[in-house]
């Protein structure tokens, strides 16, 4: 059975373990619908020209975790912030983990999905957000019909999360092949401030495939600052749509660190409602092997005098495949726009491959708009001067492929997650550049 027909069969099934009596049983059965009709996407859309799922969907995926799975910290301990106080909300083969996550309904609230999807008091909140501004494509109306379990963030108006949160989800390997569907709910009140960092992580061999969906809203001057790592096993693949809707005044800052994976595809995705916004997208892909990231963006003005910023720098090695298709749509009525696009690439090596593709749809006359692509290898002439000074030329490659992601990774906020990434870039170039990690 193809993997589209066990879906749709699952779906009666899943509908028996959750309350079809809460607010999101007719939305879940219009999403299934769309599937359906939809179905996975093909290399016969434009936006996936160069990413095929094909291999990735092939495998027999288990849809529901057969049993709860326990981890022991020390095992898994690598994988946070360890130094650095946060909220955590945890979760193995798609359950949470209660002995492994940190949450709070103080002030502000860091729970899970299932209690917002279910209970009677969230119900407000659930009718005004969920499901409002993600896309009804094929894979988010997947996700949205088996939503069930995830991360619940609320910062009420005019409140400061007192630490960042991390939002960790494990598979454990204890499936021949899984799938996982995480569903994050974010809401960001008038005047407030959070700090959140993601993670997919395979503990196993064994193939995985996460279709993640986060929703945020950042209402007027909120401030969200969301990073997202990933730096999985080689045959764990993860499709992650995130949809960004900001109110006037509010900063949204998403930075993505892609250094491993089977294939990685990011849709990313903003929406500005109201004027002041300044919506901003980083990002540092480090890929070798046959490894493929994605990176495909939409920052969408509709008001005036809003900016938004993107820079993503790739570097590819061996085999590795990388894509960037990034958009900005300039409405008429969002004069004064400032937009900025960048995707500066090196390869490596000459079977490495990037398709880049940045665009502007600009429908005002009174903007700063700009786009622009580089692709290329490491400078001759610098790797030179530097192995003239006693420089070997592993470490002097290393070093002025560091330098050229740089300016990116200087945007991070939270120094421990900043000291975090030197560590893993470090690795991924297979030297110790000398820094403080």
């Amino acid at each position: 059975m193809e993997l589209k027909d066990k879906l749709v069969s699952s779906f009666l099934a899943f509908e028996n373990t959750v309350d079809v009596d809460t607010a999101v049983h007719d939305i879940r059965s219009q999403a299934i619908k769309t599937f359906e009709e939809k179905g996975f996407p093909t290399k016969k859309e434009e936006a996936w020209k160069y990413t095929s799922l094909n291999a990735v969907l092939k495998h027999d995926y288990s849809i529901f975790p057969k049993e709860e799975n326990a981890l022991d910290f020390k095992d898994i301990k690598k994988y946070f912030l360890h130094d650095l106080d946060t909220y955590k909300i945890v979760f193995i083969d798609g359950k949470y983990s209660s002995h492994l996550s940190e949450t709070t309904h103080d002030k502000i609230d860091v729970c899970l999905m299932s209690s917002a999807l279910t209970h009677e008091k969230y119900r407000p909140i659930i009718e005004n957000y969920f499901n409002k501004v993600a896309r009804k494509d094929g894979l988010t109306s997947l996700n949205t019909a088996f939503s069930r379990e995830g991360a619940y963030i609320y910062i009420p108006k005019n409140k400061l999360a007192d630490k960042p949160i991390q939002i960790i989800h494990f598979s454990t390997g204890n499936e021949a092949a899984q799938m996982l569907q995480p569903r994050n709910l974010i809401i960001v009140g008038e005047n407030s401030h959070v700090q959140i960092i993601e993670r997919h992580q395979s503990l196993t061999d064994n193939p995985v495939l996460t279709n993640s969906v986060t929703e945020i809203f950042a209402d007027k001057r909120a401030f969200v600052d969301y990073y997202k790592i990933q730096n999985d096993n080689q045959n764990a693949s993860l499709i992650d749509n995130t949809y960004i809707e900001q109110h006037a005044q509010s900063v949204a800052s998403v930075h993505t660190f892609a250094f491993g994976g089977n294939i990685t595809r990011n849709n990313l995705n903003f929406y500005q409602k109201g004027e002041g916004i300044d919506s901003i997208l980083n990002g540092i892909t480090i890929i070798e092997g046959k490894q493929h990231v994605d990176h495909n963006t939409l920052v969408h003005h509709t008001e005036p005098n809003c900016e938004s910023h993107q820079d993503y720098k790739g570097i590819f090695g061996e085999k590795a495949t990388g894509v960037f298709n990034g958009k900005i749509v300039v409405n008429k009525e969002a004069q004064k726009t400032n937009a900025f696009q960048s995707n500066n690439n090196i390869l490596l090596s000459d079977k490495a491959t990037i398709n880049s593709k940045p665009q502007l749809e600009i429908f005002a006359d009174d903007v700063k708009c700009s786009h622009g692509c580089t692709i290329g290898q490491l400078d001759d002439n610098a790797l030179f001067y530097m192995k003239s000074r006693g420089i070997g030329e592993k470490e002097a490659r290393a070093l002025l492929m560091y330098a050229f992601a740089n300016n990116v990774l200087s945007s991070v906020k939270i120094p421990q997650l900043k000291s975090r990434i030197n560590k893993l870039i470090a690795t991924k170039l297979g030297v110790n550049i000398g820094f403080d990690l």
